[in-house]
């Protein structure tokens, strides 16, 4: 691991003074801070494909931005909901609480979606209930149609910005609504897109009814153009890296869509369509769409007053499930999506202006590689199947020693091993010892590279090692389950409830924890930095820079070469 600069300002040594001492490289404060995300983009995909990219999108940042080329997530459940909220709060989820994106609540007994909240309905009636919930996973969790921030243990930047002026607007977009609602925080207004209705929709949690021009988007039926059209490659196939690779075995068909371009979407009335478009470039397109319809009707940037904009880009992630991050889909996906990034900043520029936009550029997670594409140049890979762990000989000794008569194992919500009714009900003694005794032979299961009890978490009683260091940062006693478990490099669940999938993030290894950060605006100088940085960062150093308190549960530092000082 690169070891900081010893010239390097930390978070305890960054006074006041010298915060002030840095305000002059910023010459006044932004109108708009832009922060995109974009889900599943491991840090060095942007990079892979530089020499086909455009001048207004990832290369503008790259070339005009202050790029860290080796930021990662500090926690081991490297999931979409996780780093989306570790982003937006600058704290570890076991601090900000959102362990994953699903957790068993220990007094119902029932699955919870991370942003589920009955109290607060969508809307659109019946936008929350997919054409096609087999193949949907967080729908099998879902037990209403409400939605809020919540869960959310701690503030936002958002937030923060919100309390220094309450005249900031704040608003974020994403196909996902687990995407949307952790950036826009308590105090913002959350939009994303239902598969059901094909429209962009909100709870009322942030509205009692839409704002006219949302109304009037929806109206438009903009997603519905696409009926009859297919996802085409954006260039011949000779010009691609994986252009002799359109039909892999290890990729998915997901319902007709297909393993080979061009991806038909299909009639509009078909029960996939709209999922197909989000299984494609189309998905961002809407988004970018909707978000600079929301810039020009809802004036943002328009005065001396600092707004907020968090943009989620969701397609990157369904293609690199569906398809692999290295397969012709993945790389046409990401050449669209430059296009889409380089449209909507020349729409800012001519709206707001780039010299008076703060943009932030980060992912919530990174992506393993399909294991068949792994194993083709080298790698040991392999898919886990939790379902056949509580037949295993090991734990059926488990059973035998404690007199355990039903299940043991009762359920595996990534990346938790649950354990049965019949533990629970043990005592407090024998139930530390059952969840040890799991977690010492769940290591030994085919695919598991380390397991540990909650309890031993919970205590503090585990090596001190990077890997157990981000399971730590993982952990929050009050939603976490039994026995956290850790799959090998490479080796992950691809059955997403009936859906097999091509490659699945989730772990503490470096192609899920590595991403991109990368700020550009007015007062940065361009620059590449490869010491390393964290998520957490992104949060304080936004806050540093517009002068307003950090989120109270922040544990990041403020990057100094954004501030303008450390080394050079």
């Amino acid at each position: 691991m690169t070891q900081p600069i010893k010239t390097t300002i930390t978070a305890a040594l960054l006074t006041q003074a010298a915060l002030s001492a840095c305000s002059p490289n910023v010459p006044s404060q932004p109108r708009l801070v832009l922060q995109i995300t974009v889900d599943q983009l491991r840090g060095d995909l942007p990079t892979r494909y530089f020499d086909r990219l455009s001048e207004g999108g990832f290369r503008y940042l790259w070339d005009s931005g202050l790029v860290y080329t080796d930021a990662h997530h500090a926690h081991a459940n490297t999931e979409t909901i996780v780093g989306h909220t570790t982003l937006a709060t600058g704290a570890h989820p076991a601090v900000h609480g959102m362990i994953g994106n699903t957790w068993l609540d220990r007094t119902t007994g029932t699955l919870v979606y991370n942003i589920e909240d009955a109290r607060y309905t969508l809307l659109t009636t019946g936008a929350d209930v997919d054409r096609e919930t087999e193949i949907d996973p967080t729908q099998r969790v879902a037990h209403s149609e409400g939605r809020s921030p919540a869960a959310i243990l701690v503030p936002t930047f958002s937030d923060e910005l919100a309390k220094s002026n309450g005249d900031a607007k704040i608003f974020a977009v994403s196909v996902k609504d687990r995407g949307a609602v952790p950036l826009a925080g308590d105090s913002g207004k959350a939009f994303w897109f239902s598969k059901a209705s094909g429209e962009f929709v909100t709870s009322s949690y942030y509205y009692d009814r839409y704002p006219a021009w949302v109304e009037e988007w929806n109206e438009r039926r903009v997603a519905f153009d696409y009926a009859g059209e297919s996802w085409t490659l954006l260039h011949d196939a000779s010009t691609y890296m994986f252009g002799d690779a359109d039909d892999q075995p290890w990729e998915a068909d997901i319902a007709g869509f297909g393993r080979t371009f061009p991806h038909m979407y299909g009639d509009a009335e078909g029960p996939y369509f709209t999922t197909f478009l989000t299984l494609s470039p189309a998905g961002d397109r809407l988004t970018a769409e909707f978000a600079k319809e929301l810039i020009d009707r809802e004036q943002l940037g328009q005065d001396e007053v600092t707004d907020f904009l968090a943009v989620s880009f969701s397609s990157t992630d369904y293609v690199g499930h569906v398809f692999g991050p290295s397969s012709l889909e993945a790389e046409d996906n990401l050449l669209r999506l430059d296009r889409v990034l380089a449209d909507l900043f020349a729409f800012v520029d001519r709206t707001v202006g780039l010299d008076r936009t703060l943009i932030v550029l980060s992912a919530d997670h990174g992506s393993p590689e399909a294991p068949g594409y792994a194993m083709s140049q080298g790698t040991p890979a392999g898919y886990v199947d939790p379902s056949s762990w509580d037949t295993e000989a090991a734990i059926d000794a488990i059973k035998r020693r404690f007199d355990i008569r039903g299940e043991l194992i009762a359920m595996y919500e990534h990346p938790y091993i649950y354990l049965g009714a019949e533990v629970t009900e043990r005592s407090d003694t024998e139930r530390a010892a059952i969840e040890q005794a799991v977690a010492e032979e769940a290591t030994k299961l085919s695919g598991v590279s380390v397991a540990v009890s909650s309890r031993s978490l919970l205590a503090g009683e585990v090596p001190d090692s990077p890997v157990m260091q981000s399971v730590l940062k993982s952990f929050n006693a009050g939603r976490s389950g039994d026995v956290f478990v850790v799959f090998e490099p490479q080796w992950f669940i691809n059955d997403f409830d009936g859906l097999i999938v091509a490659a699945t993030h989730g772990s503490p290894w470096r192609y899920d924890t590595h991403v991109p950060i990368v700020f550009a605006g007015p007062g940065i100088a361009a620059r590449h930095v490869d010491r390393k940085v964290l998520t957490v960062d992104v949060a304080p150093t936004l806050a540093a820079l517009l002068g307003i308190d950090r989120p109270s549960g922040a544990v990041g530092v403020i990057l100094v070469e954004v501030m303008g000082t450390g080394p050079h």
